[in-house]
Formats: structure tokens, C-alpha cells, sequence
């Protein structure tokens, strides 16, 4: 609890966060978890429950949700399961899935479950009003104390340090460190002069209300749904059910072409549902609550995360357009790290590793959301649909050096960093590299190829590098691993990168390369698996290549291997579901 000084009026702790959303309450509750009778302040300004937009998680989120002990707790408020989404999005106008497990083992499971086995693979579709008062009230439970209804009216600063929160009722909190987590307002991030910059020519205005009694698209076994985006000519839509009744539909547009629509937001919202055949299908029984809301959706990132005893963490620091659903990917992870990170921090005042363990916060976390804004860029530059639109995603091409063929977007997808997003496997998000090519094919319409299917010879490239360390996050410990840094791009010494930079120290040919990788985890028999170890070794291989890490070249005297290129998988594929021709309902 807060311990109070001799003056009624000041309030001392160690850690006071502002903002009691994900981002706040998940640092607060690792904080809680991993080192009990820490004093930790959250002030969050509204009173919970309350809407919040921002709905759609990523698989990602449930291990951290897993790991901040609230799992049963999520899993039996009953949020649909989202299995992933079904796009109209692309050159070419038929809708297509991505799946993020099987819709065949997902029909198996009887909720609600445990966090292990197909869980993994899956993620929440949530009311956040419900949501996030369970994330705090859970935070409060492990001995933090929540104060809602408390606004932050002054920073009190000195140079880059913040000496105090002035609150709305006139006391003042004193802590040790302090946290940004008051979303796109930037409480510190504004009053510490930290500057933003619009990462992308992407400047969208969202507006969205929620509805009763919207039919869902499709319903797989035990409340398991895809959420739905669909392209219009001059924008998207998406449709998110966040419960057996409640659904949230929202509007996505360019602030420019809205502007010169010159109509209101509430005529424009409705328009653009009553002109898509799909959606209008599903809503055609329900009711809107009345209420559409705006906002701009902007990309932005902040020029820095933290100061000498402050830190930002979610969309204070950053904000990626919301087409790929990373936003709470983001708040939950940077707020995972930063608990972390804390962790270490308090528990030694003189901590030589200080200056690191900010900087490696700071630059991961920026780092995921540019990546995040490149990789939307992409899916807005590739939509031939968005036909009111096409100077406006001509340009983003441009801006961005996207050709759009597969091999250029696949290069230009690589610069976000596939070896960057984590440490042991080739991912960017939610994908790893095969999936993203079925990506790739069906956002261009033509079918992209594996540079290890025309290059057998490979060698080592660590020219320019330099070693550095990266920190890894586990089990309330931050541990030091080794890396190769180069510019932007970061090549990890630990998991599958490690095995296959230990292999190309002696082999160069691709053929006695995959032979190693059996060898060292036990032979054939380990291939079957979509996760088997060779066709990761595959992946970071052909990551290494686009990154630079490898120079490939072809001897014609040599072996090759062959890498199947289809057109869809278990995991990206045309939408076969029967709707919304007769939509199912949850029952």
C-alpha cells in the first residue's frame, strides 16, 4: 500500500503509473507478481468500466495475460475466441482467411480451457470495458493501489526528472520511478517536451459504435470467430464480436477524404455500412447504440521512451494504424518488459546496468512499432480495391520504395526486422516467414519464392557487425544474450540463429547444411512438425539472406534444395466459410 508522509497532502511510492488500461495494469501486476510489497500507484482518470476501443488481440497477449496470473479469469468472462480474420483486401476483390490455428482443432475444444496446447495459438476478442477493469481490479488483488477517478493535473519537473504529480484534488504523488501510460494524451511524454513524428503518410480518422444482435460471420466450436475487414473503395470496415450479443463495427478512413465529403461523422459511418453487402448482412437484424465515436488514427512514434527516472510504454510512445490489430500487442509486451525492467532497477539503487536496461526498453519498443507502421504501410500501398484511393496508396508506395512485386514487398517486409522480433525464431508479429509470403501473394496477387531455392552456397557475412548484447526477458529476470548488431538489424546468438551461424562457421553448401541441422536435433524424424526445427532453420536462413547476415550464391556443379511454394495453407487461404448468406448466431 501507499505509505504517507507527515503531510496529508503527499503521497509517496515507488512506482506511480498514470493510465490504468492494459499497458498500466500489466506493468503494475508483473511489478506485484515478481517482487510483493513493491508500492505501486495507478491513476487512472476515468471510472471503470468504461468503452475503449481497440478490441482485437494478437496470440501473443495470452501468454503475458497467462503469466500475470488472470488467465481463468479472462478465459471465463466468455470474450469470443478469435481464431483470426477473414480480409477483403488485396488486387483481387474474393475474401481470404488468416488463420492463426486450424478451425478443424479449434472445433475440438470444450471452453473454458487452460493456457497450454492449441491455446497458444489463439487469441481474445474483448469488451474492453470488461477487460480492463479486469486487468486493474487484478493488479489491486497482488497489492497495488488503483485509484480511479483521479486526474493528473501537473508534472513537476526538474531538467529531465520528474520530482512529482500534481492530481486534480490538490495532493501531490512522490515516487521513485514514474510511468506514461495514459495512451495517445502523453501525460509525461507532453509535459517532458519529448517530441513526435508521423512515421507514415497514413493519416486516418476512425469511427465505430457498438451493435446488438449482429449475426457473426461464422462460429467455430466453442465461441470461436474471425474478426472481419473489409475494404471499401475509399476505406475498411472492421466487425468485432465482443460477446454473444455485443459486436464493435468501425470505420476507417483518410481524414483528407473524409474532409471533403462534407458530411457528418454519424452519415458517413452508416453510409459506409449500408454499402457493404457483407456487413450490412450481418447488421441487418441488429441495433447500433446510437453513439458513433471518432478519432484520429494517426501513426506516430515518440523521439524517445524514457528520461532519468520516467518511462512511456504503449500508445504514449507510439501508435501503429490499426489494421493489423497491434495495439494491445504492443501496450501488453512493452508493459511486460518495462515491469522488468523496473524490477531490476529497484531492487539496486546503484545499478551499473541502469543506462542499458533503458535504452534496450526504449529501442524495442520503438522498434516493434515502426515495424508495425512499415508493415501497414504495405497492406495499404497493395490494396487495388481502394479505387477512390489509388494516388493516396501510390504514394505510400512511393514514400516507402514499395515496387510491389512479390520479391520487392518481400525484401521491404525483411527491413522491419524478422530476426529482431524475437530472439529464438524468424517472426514479425504474429507471422513467421512462410506464412507472410502467403501474405505476400495474396495482397499482390502474384506468387513470391524463396531465395534458397535459386542459391545453394551460403557464407557467413558479419562484415560491419558488432557484438553487442540484447536483453532477454523471462521468469522475472532480465538475462544478457549475445547478438550481432548492423544498422537497424540485430542478428540474436541464441535458439535456431545460433545453431544455424555455428553450422555456416564450417559448411558453406546447402545441402550438407540441412544435413547438420538433422544431426544436431536428432534426425528426420523431428521434420514433421510445422515448428520442426529444419523448417526453422529454413526460415532464418532465408531471413539472414534479405538481412544481409548471409551472402547466397549458386554453384551449378552443387545440390539445391526445393522449397514448396503454394498458393494458400493451413494458415492463409481463400474464405470457403458459407456466409453471410446464412450467418450463424452464438447461441
Amino acid at each position: 500500500m501507499i505509505v504517507r508522509s507527515n503531510s496529508e497532502n503527499v503521497h509517496e511510492c515507488e512506482v506511480a503509473i498514470i493510465g490504468g488500461g492494459p499497458a498500466g495494469s500489466t506493468t503494475a501486476a508483473l511489478l506485484m507478481k515478481y517482487r510483493p510489497g513493491s508500492k505501486v500507484l495507478v491513476l487512472e482518470k476515468e471510472k471503470f468500466p468504461r468503452d475503449h476501443v481497440g478490441e482485437s488481440q494478437l496470440p501473443a497477449i495470452s501468454a503475458i495475460i497467462d503469466e500475470m496470473g488472470c488467465w481463468d479469469e479472462i478465459e471465463n468472462a466468455g470474450f469470443p475466441l478469435k481464431i483470426g480474420a477473414t480480409y477483403r483486401w488485396g488486387k483481387n476483390p474474393e475474401l481470404w482467411n488468416f488463420d492463426f490455428a486450424p478451425p478443424s482443432e479449434v472445433e475440438k475444444l470444450s471452453r473454458p480451457t487452460p493456457y497450454e496446447g492449441l491455446r497458444h495459438q489463439t487469441a481474445f476478442q474483448v469488451d474492453r470495458a470488461i477487460y480492463d477493469e479486469i486487468l486493474l481490479r487484478h493488479a489491486e488483488s497482488l497489492g497495488a493501489e488503483a485509484r480511479q477517478e483521479t486526474q493528473v493535473t501537473e508534472v513537476l519537473r526538474d531538467g529531465d526528472r520528474v520530482e512529482g504529480l500534481r492530481l486534480a484534488d490538490g495532493s501531490t504523488v512522490v515516487a521513485k520511478y514514474y510511468v506514461d501510460a495514459s495512451g495517445h494524451v502523453g501525460t509525461l511524454r507532453r509535459a517532458m517536451g519529448v517530441e513526435t513524428r508521423p512515421e507514415t503518410k497514413l493519416q486516418n480518422v476512425a469511427f465505430w459504435d457498438y451493435w446488438e444482435d449482429a449475426d457473426w460471420a461464422i462460429e467455430v466450436g466453442s465461441g470461436g470467430t474471425r474478426v472481419q475487414v473489409m475494404s471499401q473503395a475509399a476505406g475498411w470496415i472492421w466487425f468485432i464480436p465482443l460477446g454473444p450479443t455485443r459486436t464493435s463495427i468501425g470505420y476507417v478512413v483518410p481524414a483528407d477524404h473524409y474532409k471533403k465529403l462534407g458530411v457528418s461523422v454519424e452519415d458517413c459511418y452508416h453510409e459506409a455500412i449500408r454499402n457493404d453487402d457483407r456487413i450490412s448482412a450481418l447488421v441487418k437484424n441488429a441495433t447500433p447504440r446510437g453513439m458513433v465515436e471518432a478519432t484520429k488514427d494517426w501513426s506516430f512514434t515518440s523521439s524517445r521512451g524514457h528520461g532519468e527516472n520516467w518511462f512511456l510504454v504503449g500508445e504514449s510512445i507510439g501508435f501503429a494504424d490499426p489494421i493489423l490489430a497491434a495495439g494491445m500487442t504492443l501496450a501488453h509486451t512493452g508493459a511486460r518488459e518495462l515491469a522488468y525492467t523496473l524490477l531490476e532497477l529497484l531492487d539496486s539503487d546503484e545499478n551499473k546496468d541502469a543506462d542499458w536496461l533503458k535504452e534496450s526498453l526504449s529501442e524495442s519498443q520503438l522498434r516493434r512499432v515502426k515495424q508495425h507502421i512499415r508493415f501497414a504501410d504495405f497492406w495499404y500501398a497493395s490494396n487495388g480495391q481502394f479505387t477512390d484511393l489509388q494516388e493516396h496508396c501510390a504514394e505510400i508506395a512511393r514514400e516507402s520504395g514499395i515496387k510491389m512485386s512479390p520479391e520487392a514487398a518481400w525484401r521491404w517486409l525483411a527491413q522491419g526486422g524478422f530476426t529482431n522480433e524475437k530472439s529464438e525464431t524468424p517472426a514479425l508479429g504474429t507471422c513467421d516467414l512462410p506464412t507472410l509470403k502467403q501474405v505476400v501473394w495474396l495482397l499482390t496477387d502474384k506468387k513470391g519464392d524463396w531465395e534458397l531455392n535459386h542459391k545453394n552456397v551460403l557464407k557467413l557475412n558479419l562484415r560491419n557487425a558488432e557484438r553487442k548484447q540484447m536483453p532477454v526477458y523471462e521468469n522475472g529476470k532480465i538475462r544478457r544474450e549475445d547478438c550481432w548488431v548492423r544498422g537497424q538489424n540485430r542478428l540474436p546468438m541464441n535458439g535456431i540463429f545460433k545453431v544455424v551461424v555455428d553450422i555456416l562457421e564450417h559448411e558453406s553448401r546447402i545441402d550438407r547444411i540441412h544435413k547438420m541441422v538433422l544431426e544436431y536435433y536428432g534426425g528426420p524424424s523431428s521434420t514433421e512438425s510445422h515448428r520442426s526445427p529444419i523448417k526453422l532453420a529454413v526460415q532464418a536462413m532465408e531471413a539472414m539472406i534479405n538481412e544481409g547476415w548471409i551472402i547466397a550464391k549458386i554453384d551449378k556443379k552443387a545440390s539445391k534444395i526445393s522449397i514448396n511454394r503454394p498458393e494458400e495453407n493451413a494458415f492463409v487461404h481463400l474464405n470457403r466459410d458459407n456466409d453471410p448468406a446464412g450467418p450463424k448466431t452464438m447461441e
